[in-house]
């Protein structure tokens, strides 16, 4: 199905609303927190404010509004037992993180109705998070957003129809998103199957490539030109 929905979603390339007002500006920094990032070596990775202050120190110095990047990406930030089991590490990025201050709306990119929400607080998870389910041309598709604000979660139920460029939650802080600098992990999803509130983010680079297929691209919807392959 996964190769269908990328092929439905690049038919609709660039009819899609921002996730966040920032997208608007057009300036966008690469963040990379891959293991092969050597000034990672220098950052406390575990600290939400080491981190935090080195991701807008980048952003600032690369004069742009908002840092994006991560999908596919094999980051060694993941080191906690909420993704370690069996002696393999899930840490190979499925979304697109998009790295906003706390309190920045989120839209939905197109129509969709909120098909789940929990807040998952463990370490390093996701804290508050929404699920959507969009129909596009009779196929149905899946969008999470994570590391949101908690009270957002009250304010929605499962069912509740979300417009396409209408805000319906915002970001979260650090106390409440799993313990991350203030961003929005952003997700599509084809195939739910048991999942309800949640949904793997990382996967084990052995699993790696079966969960990105099951899992597209973000930028299909994103459309950045920074996140483009070269």
């Amino acid at each position: 199905m996964s190769v269908e929905l990328v092929s439905l979603l690049k038919q609709f390339s660039g009819q899609y609303a921002p996730v966040v007002p920032q997208q608007a500006s057009g300036r966008f920094h690469l963040l990379d927190l891959s293991d092969s990032n050597e000034d990672l070596r220098d950052v406390d990775v575990t600290s939400p404010q080491s981190l935090g202050s080195m991701i807008h120190r980048q952003v600032v110095d690369d004069r742009c509004q908002l840092a994006v990047g991560g999908y596919g990406e094999d980051r060694s930030v993941y080191r906690s037992d909420l993704f370690e089991s069996d002696g393999e590490a899930r840490s190979v990025h499925l979304g697109v993180d998009l790295w906003v201050p706390q309190g920045t709306p989120v839209s939905a990119p197109l129509d969709g109705v909120v098909h789940s929400m929990q807040n998952n607080n463990g370490n390093l998870d996701y804290g508050p998070t929404i699920i959507l389910e969009h129909e596009l041309e009779d196929m149905t598709f899946y969008t999470l957003y994570g590391h949101l604000a908690a009270y957002t979660l009250f304010q929605l139920e499962e069912g509740h129809p979300v417009p396409m460029a209408v805000p319906f939650t915002v970001v979260g802080d650090d106390t409440e998103n799993g313990g991350w600098p203030p961003h929005l992990h952003f997700q599509i999803i084809s195939d739910m199957g048991d999942f309800w509130g949640d949904f793997p983010g990382v996967a084990r680079p052995s699993e790696a490539a079966s969960w990105l297929r099951r899992c597209p691209d973000p930028n299909l919807i994103l459309s950045m030109d920074v996140l483009k392959p070269e």
